[in-house]
């Protein structure tokens, strides 16, 4: 009778047995997962704690998550198509070089329009230049009309132009030679930057009119014709576009195609030789 009790009695017990023991289990398991969320919530915190009293961390942590956001930004715009998003920049008009044409004075805005037409160039970035030409005339005893006339003749106001002999920007100057000049405009790249270049050019053509003693010989020793006999013309176109500028700068009326170089003038034909004397029977002669 009991082998037979024992006998029914095992699946009711083998059940409890293996219920005690998966609640165990459980138990145990929640008991070990609850102290594992508590110790990583008490890292993270501790981690938190710690980063906020360090500033480079904190920052070096928000530029990751930016970086990260951004990047995922731009995998979307490319995917969409639309490449400028990837590659957009609003402070970038920070860098631009322009003016107002209005915002100039009567005499700059009619120089500045004048330039722009003769020179097809736009307005606004020639009026930015406009308006530093006098600003540095002012200060330099230069007239800014001179130094736009510089400007016309050395890159016909191309920022970027740069000659064989390796003289860059709007005023042509030679970089490697005042390399000096442009370190107050943080280094020689600041060659092409065009408001840098033209004060530079400014206190090169300032130094060259000193050094010379005239404005004539000072446009020779700019252009580096000191040491030769003949400087090609340059002072002469420099000071023909400057007789321009004034004219329209005093608001008189100059063809934007006007003449860039002083004419020449046309050789003279030497004197016609006159008749010999002749007895009168010959002149008769040579009259019929």
């Amino acid at each position: 009778m009991n082998a037979l009790a024992l006998l029914r009695d095992a699946p009711r017990a083998t059940g409890r047995s293996l219920a005690v023991f998966v609640r165990d289990v459980g138990h145990g398991l929640l008991e070990i997962s609850h102290n594992t969320l508590a110790l990583l919530g008490l890292a993270v915190v501790a981690a938190l704690v710690f980063a906020a009293g360090r500033a480079d961390l904190r920052h070096q942590a928000e530029s990751m998550a930016f970086q990260w956001l951004q990047t995922r930004q731009e995998a979307r715009e490319l995917a969409a198509g639309n490449v400028l998003a990837t590659v957009a920049e609003p402070d970038a008009v920070n860098r631009v070089t322009v003016a107002d044409p209005r915002q100039l004075t009567h005499a700059q805005a009619a120089v500045a329009e004048w330039i722009a037409r003769r020179y097809k160039v736009a307005p606004e970035p020639i009026s930015a230049l406009v308006r530093e030409a006098w600003s540095i005339g002012e200060r330099a005893k230069l007239d800014p009309t001179l130094i736009l006339a510089v400007m016309a003749v050395e890159s016909s106001f191309n920022p970027f132009a740069q000659s064989s002999v390796g003289a860059q920007g709007l005023m042509q100057v030679l970089t490697r030679v005042h390399d000096d000049k442009y370190l107050a405009f943080g280094g020689t790249p600041a060659a092409f930057d065009p408001i840098s270049n033209l004060r530079v050019g400014v206190q090169v053509l300032k130094d060259c009119i000193a050094r010379a003693g005239s404005l004539q010989e000072g446009l020779r020793y700019y252009v580096g014709a000191a040491l030769i006999p003949n400087d090609g013309g340059y002072a002469d176109r420099v000071l023909l576009e400057q007789s321009y500028l004034r004219r329209v700068a005093d608001g008189k009326r100059v063809a934007i195609n006007a003449p860039s170089t002083v004419p020449t003038p046309a050789p003279q034909a030497p004197p016609a030789a006159s008749a010999p004397d002749l007895p009168a029977p010959a002149q008769i002669a040579l009259a019929h």
